[in-house]
């Protein structure tokens, strides 16, 4: 008795396979049918092209037979399209197939940020990341008054990467680069944004302008923050600094405004991966508050 059940299970088995084999092969050929007909290419033309049999690809429109990869192959890069879309048909969606080709179609250097913009838009809810706010420009362009308002406004807290910094490593940022170096000066940057993430679900935050440069930092604070790119031109960022009291850039520099500038324009496409950009160059603090709270509350 036994072994009748399990004959009839095998059996059934058998067919169950069979018939999905079957499905399979139809879907394929339906896809390779749809791929030829959207480029207007007649079969002929396709068979040309994939040097294969015009009865080969009548075959494999039809669902019938078992495909040859190599062939396959062939009549993919015929079609323009990844063999990988011929042999897994059912999994993806029409959508998905052109999002794939545009992505594959894509030069190197654009890729990477495309897709992560696709990661921080889709990969995590917007509303959830306009919680923490994250500014970030280079020194002068007004992030540590505007952040603090921000914070004020919302009823969050407010907090300064570089100061979280300084408590960690217990001395001053100069210190901390003379001490470690820039590499040093990274890693314990990193830390600090890792452990603030993790602790504030909510809250606005300034970080140095030179997060941009390190790309995994960077990254990471724009896949969990709404960011928000404080600009400014060299020549208010300078006044602003000195403003300050900060003599520092001016002194022993006399091309201390040529190197701001270069700076600049070196982050400027990184600064421009933020989810928006406040301009304060001739602009009142209040204004650019009120820019700024408007942008976020959208």
């Amino acid at each position: 008795m036994a072994a009748t059940e399990q004959r009839v299970t095998a059996a059934l088995d058998e067919t169950a396979q069979h018939a999905d084999d079957t499905d399979f092969l139809l879907a394929m050929g339906r896809h390779v049918r749809e791929a030829r007909e959207r480029r207007g290419m007649a079969r002929k033309v396709l068979s040309q092209n994939a040097n294969v049999s015009e009865r080969y690809l009548a075959q494999l429109e039809a669902g019938e037979g078992n495909a040859s990869v190599l062939l396959l192959r062939s009549v993919a890069r015929a079609l323009g399209i990844p063999v990988t879309e011929l042999l897994d048909p059912q999994e993806s969606s029409v959508e998905q197939r052109l999002i794939r080709r545009f992505l594959e179609r894509l030069p190197e250097h654009r890729l990477e940020d495309v897709v992560f913009r696709l990661m921080r838009d889709f990969g995590h809810e917007e509303a959830a990341r306009k919680k923490r706010i994250a500014l970030v420009g280079l020194r002068g362009a007004g992030k540590t008054t505007l952040g603090a308002a921000l914070a004020k406004d919302r009823g969050c807290a407010f907090v300064e990467l570089d100061r979280e910094i300084e408590r960690e490593a217990g001395i001053g940022l100069s210190e901390v680069f003379l001490l470690y170096g820039q590499a040093g000066y990274r890693r314990i940057e990193r830390r600090c944004l890792e452990r603030i993430l993790e602790s504030n679900t909510e809250m606005v935050m300034t970080v140095g302008g030179g997060i941009v440069s390190e790309p995994e930092t960077y990254n990471l604070l724009l896949l969990n923050c709404y960011t928000v790119w404080v600009k400014a031109s060299p020549d208010e960022h300078m006044a602003r600094v000195v403003a300050q009291g900060d003599f520092r850039p001016m002194q022993g520099n006399a091309e201390a405004m040529e190197d701001l500038t270069r700076i600049l324009e070196a982050r400027i496409p990184l600064y421009r991966k933020a989810d928006l950009t406040i301009d304060t160059t001739g602009e009142t603090s209040a204004r650019s508050l009120a820019q700024l709270r408007e942008a976020v509350a959208a």
